[in-house]
């Protein structure tokens, strides 16, 4: 197929997005959508209720209009099905959290160049993490989880598994929904401690507190305790380097009974690197946000298991809608 050239508007208009991308988060950030709700109200009611100025409300509202993401009927607004199912803080789809993630990453992508050509991260030892970032970071998480896990869940069959271990889950979306989808499966959450406040409410949230613990530790710096019989790694590979993700897949192995299964979800590019788009961008912010982070590919995922002595290693076909995938495994032999 020719490769079709990219013209001066369409380069103008990459440039550009971000113009698109703020005016989103301005939206999310003033709680815009949470205000209209199922109402139709004027920039001037809609102003009232952000005590804002009149110019600048009606600028906004215009602009989501023109972006699909309002209506405009006469001089009323009100939110799309979209906007009020995921952007509505009323709405159990609600999104808000990861956008408001995207926001508080823009200072480091306007240092990308910096982080290109020195190699090194932007964000260094935790500084710019607030309270508040920590928080959007990891509701955001919960929030993307709530979209995925049901249709990973209902694609792995754990009928049998007994004990399963969430590593680096966050706030534990992935067990809940495995222990929902298998009543027979309790978990452990093992991630940082500082995590444990989130992943504690949301497991009350759901009412697994008998079935789901939370361990706090630091897999990269300690070893794994306990015995399970299913280990799952979400969205953790991506931040550590190639030697990282071997050991943290070594340490999961090793706490894995015989015939346990080992699962990886992450961003996968495909084997030349140069796509598809999220995971090649993502893997761009891993390098302002970390050491050696990066997006890998399914053959280097595939290598990393083999290398751990992982037998039956294969993708799970699932069509995901950020391009993440997920490769399974089983350690000693054949899930009996």
């Amino acid at each position: 197929m020719e490769r079709q050239e990219l013209h001066p508007g369409q380069l103008l208009e990459i440039s550009g997005n971000y113009w698109r991308a703020c005016t989103l988060h301005a939206g999310v950030k003033l709680d815009v959508f949470t205000i209209f709700g199922i109402k139709k109200l004027t920039s001037d009611e809609v102003s009232q209720k952000l005590n804002g100025e009149k110019r600048g409300v009606t600028a906004l509202l215009n602009a989501l209009t023109a972006m699909d993401i309002l209506i405009k009927e006469g001089d009323r607004y009100s939110n799309t099905k979209s906007s009020a199912s995921f952007l509505s803080k009323d709405s159990p789809q609600y999104i808000g959290n990861m956008i408001m993630h995207h926001n508080h990453l823009i200072d480091l992508w306007q240092k990308l160049d910096q982080s290109v050509k020195t190699g090194e991260p932007i964000l260094k030892g935790g500084s710019h993490i607030t309270d508040e970032w920590r928080e959007s970071f990891l509701m955001g998480m919960f929030n993307m989880a709530m979209m995925l896990a049901p249709m990973i869940v209902n694609k792995i069959d754990l009928s049998i598994k007994r004990r399963l271990l969430d590593l680096g889950g966050g706030p534990g979306t992935y067990a809940i929904h495995f222990c929902l989808k298998n009543p027979q499966l309790k978990a452990t959450v093992y991630d940082l401690l500082t995590t444990s406040p989130f992943a504690n409410k949301i497991i009350e949230r759901f009412g697994l507190t008998d079935r789901i613990d939370f361990i706090a530790g630091n897999y990269i710096e300690e070893d794994i305790k306990g015995v399970y019989d299913v280990i799952w790694l979400s969205h953790i590979l991506h931040g550590e380097g190639p030697d990282e993700c071997l050991e943290i897949i070594r340490k999961a192995v090793a706490v894995l009974e015989p015939g346990g299964m080992i699962m990886i979800h992450d961003f996968l590019l495909k084997n030349t690197m140069d796509g598809p788009l999220f995971p090649a961008l993502f893997s761009l912010n891993m390098l302002l946000a970390t050491p050696n982070g990066r997006s890998y590919s399914e053959e280097q995922i595939i290598d990393m298991l083999d290398r751990a002595g992982v037998k039956e290693i294969k993708r799970i076909p699932l069509e995901m809608p950020n391009d993440s995938g997920v490769i399974t495994g089983v350690v000693n032999g054949s899930v009996k």
